[in-house]
């Protein structure tokens, strides 16, 4: 592994040979330690995040971010892990949206539904890659031109994920993008999260705050219904803190669904602002999470659909949970929804704040 960058008090990003595509495409990993230690690691295949290591209460350091073991893994995979998702996160009904009068049909694979950009999202494309380091912290600008019709999507869309750990112990992950014609964009990050480490097991002791009162009903194929219900004496209010696996046991059964959350919650001032979004803990480990966001809303996701499996990286259901900030699901089919159409000449822009801490 060769240097890219040194600063002072050692923060260092290093990049090194990750793996080779089938057409002899080379896929490189950067390594970006901070100067109290945390170590982010990422490839530029998907912009994907594959670990973050970080200090339990013992200051012991694990990794928290689900990965799989090895490149061959991560092309054949279909649970995301780490990965930056676009153009559209979430899922689009019937795989298919109507914009300026013209129908687009998109890739239908969530069974009738679009799910995170389709077959060849931004999860699955080689992405430009270069190191950062600054005053802030360390990371890598990620960047990528989606071509006009690329996953039957309009408009060349340039696209820039920023992934900075900072020396306040921060995953900072800033998302932009123009286009050439007015197109849906909605992007994400899809970690799934284990604070007690990737091999300790279940994360349903977890305790979880989410800063909403409403969230968004789904029908059977996980589509949002266009309601907005308050969470309030229901399974969904997290808004004071308490176990993952609380009242899971009495979410109304979707049969797409297999016991647990898949879910978007609406924040708080959810105008643009940024703010307080989620504050996970683990108890046994000490590590906390503080999520703060730019987005409107946030999707959580408590690995359902883990199931032991080589695609899910040998993870079982559980093992790990997801907190996605994002616009909502299908708001280009849902008028009343806060619109993602991108206009040219307009930027998106987004920004998400991880801050990760121990409590003795």
């Amino acid at each position: 592994m060769k240097p890219s960058k040194k600063g002072s008090n050692s923060a260092t990003v290093r990049s090194s040979i990750y793996g080779t595509t089938s057409t002899g495409e080379v896929i490189d990993i950067y390594s970006c330690t901070n100067e109290n230690g945390l170590v982010l690691k990422m490839i530029t295949y998907g912009a994907t995040v594959v670990s973050l290591e970080v200090p339990n209460r013992d200051m012991q350091i694990s990794n928290i971010a689900l990965c799989y073991n090895n490149f061959d893994d991560y092309l054949l995979g279909q649970s995301f892990f780490g990965s930056t998702i676009g153009r559209y996160c979430n899922r689009i009904n019937n795989a298919q949206f109507n914009l300026n009068e013209k129908k687009y049909t998109l890739a239908a694979n969530d069974n009738s539904n679009h799910l995170h950009g389709g077959e060849q999202g931004f999860d699955k494309v080689i992405w430009d890659a270069s190191p950062i380091i600054d005053i802030e912290g360390v990371g890598i600008k990620f960047q990528y031109r989606s071509i006009d019709g690329e996953e039957c999507y309009p408009g060349n869309l340039d696209v820039t994920a920023i992934y900075k750990l900072t020396n306040r112990n921060e995953l900072k992950i800033v998302f932009s993008a123009m286009s050439d014609k007015p197109t849906p964009v909605n992007l994400t990050n899809h970690n799934y999260w284990n604070l007690g480490g990737v091999d300790s097991g279940d994360i349903l002791d977890h305790e979880l705050f989410i800063n909403a009162k409403k969230y968004l009903a789904i029908n059977n194929s996980l589509i949002p219904t266009g309601d907005l219900l308050d969470v309030k004496d229901t399974p969904f209010d997290f808004s004071s803190s308490r176990r993952i696996r609380e009242r899971m046991n009495l979410i109304p059964q979707i049969e797409s669904l297999p016991n647990g959350y898949d879910h978007c919650f609406i924040l708080e001032n959810n105008h643009g602002d940024f703010k307080t979004a989620a504050i996970v803990k683990d108890p046994r480990s000490g590590r906390s999470m503080e999520i703060f966001t730019t987005q409107p809303s946030i999707q959580f996701y408590s690995g359902n659909f883990l199931n032991g499996s080589n695609n899910c990286g040998g993870y079982r259901q559980h093992d790990g949970f997801c907190l996605e900030t994002q616009h909502y699901p299908d708001s280009p089919n849902q008028p009343e929804f806060p619109t993602t159409i991108l206009i040219p000449g307009e930027k998106y822009y987004h920004e998400t704040i991880h801050r990760f801490y121990n409590e003795y």
